[in-house]
């Protein structure tokens, strides 16, 4: 059986991330891909968006990491020449009733540490995005964009050049605990015996979890599937910063993004899915996308929105439920030695990617 001291399962940002923080610590790394390609999944279809940190509960693990993360996520994408820009964005109210959410998340993103948060009334919103309409917004300019694949392979670069390996095309069939080692499966028979496993398998964490004999099941959440359906605008987008409406529910609402071409593109809204599999976006959506874009660009033109894409958000929560914070799950939780489980890594996961590092290699390394 071959032996290796550390394998991270999962090749998205985050799983990326981690490779590259115990490969930069001097560790031997193996990270093991299931799919063809790298970050093929939720690191693939989401927003792009670099997040200040304001929105999440004060003391959870997604506020502390974005708000680490941000600053980690721009230092290291200057410093690496990975594209981004620091562009910008209106939180808006679009009724006088949406003003008391525009305080609480003002007063949670005080209490998180972002500080750089300003308040503009309607005229001062309309004088710098004059197809606006609202009420009154936030402006955050810490908040900005990056390109997420340009990233990934950075992150790849810097595991690679500091040793590590990447194999694709490797999924797991099954893991084991034993007093040795964590014993790994492929599904084409390959074993290998890790000293420290990472299972940093996104969408799958959960299902990969439940497949490691010696983890009692009480440790490994229910996966949920939220999916996320974009549209894009055609032709030039009136607006130069991201423009959010107050967040819903399950998500922080049909939002107006920007990729660094300056294309726009509205979402993702709310779908709940049996399977992670399912990233079709039907048309049909597209009359409610009109309807929500509406409420802050009144003049979105008939016609004007096509289907993009789709992710799915790896959540552990399911519909109707509080939404859960990221579960980082190491061996003061499950009792396992070496190993952490990264579970319902969403939104803000791309900003929190470096911070998260971070975290689990501490967990590993101090242990």
């Amino acid at each position: 059986m071959e032996q290796v001291d550390c394998v991270v399962i999962g090749a998205g940002v985050v799983g990326l991330a981690v490779a590259r923080t115990l490969a930069l610590a001097g560790r031997e790394v193996l990270v093991l891909e299931a799919c063809a390609a790298i970050g093929t999944q939720t690191s693939s279809r989401n927003s792009e968006v670099i997040h200040a940190g304001m929105y999440y509960a004060t003391g959870s693990l997604k506020a502390q990491l974005c708000v680490q993360g941000n600053r980690l996520l721009y230092d290291y994408c200057a410093e690496r020449g990975v594209a981004h820009q620091r562009c910008g964005k209106f939180i808006v109210a679009t009724s006088l009733e949406q003003l008391a959410q525009l305080h609480f998340i003002h007063d949670r993103a005080l209490a998180n540490g972002v500080m750089d948060l300003q308040w503009l009334d309607a005229v001062q919103a309309q004088a710098d995005e004059p197809a606006l309409r609202c009420v009154g917004a936030l402006y955050s300019p810490s908040t900005g964009i990056v390109d997420s694949h340009g990233l990934m392979l950075s992150l790849l670069a810097d595991t690679e050049h500091a040793g590590g390996v990447l194999a694709l095309n490797s999924p797991l069939a099954l893991a084991k605990y034993t007093q040795e080692a964590i014993e790994l499966v492929a599904v084409d028979g390959t074993r290998l015996a890790a000293r420290l496993v990472v299972n940093a398998a996104g969408l799958q964490a959960p299902a990969m979890a439940a497949r490691f004999e010696g983890l009692d099941a009480r440790h490994v959440p229910t996966a949920y599937f939220a999916k996320g359906n974009y549209f894009t605008l055609a032709g030039r987008s009136p607006f130069t910063r991201l423009i959010y409406p107050v967040p819903e529910a399950a998500g922080l609402g049909v939002h107006l993004t920007l990729d660094l071409g300056g294309q726009a593109r509205f979402g993702p809204d709310v779908q709940w899915v049996d399977s992670p599999d399912d990233t079709r976006v039907s048309p049909e959506r597209g009359d409610a996308f009109y309807a929500e874009v509406r409420k802050y660009w009144p003049a979105l033109p008939d016609g004007a929105l096509a289907p993009a894409y789709a992710g799915i958000r790896p959540k552990i929560s399911g519909p109707n439920e509080p939404a859960r914070d990221f579960c980082i799950q190491g061996p003061r939780d499950h009792g396992i030695p070496g190993l952490v489980n990264l579970f319902g890594i969403e939104s803000p996961g791309l900003t929190c990617c470096l911070a998260i590092a971070e975290r689990v290699s501490e967990m590993l390394l101090n242990q």
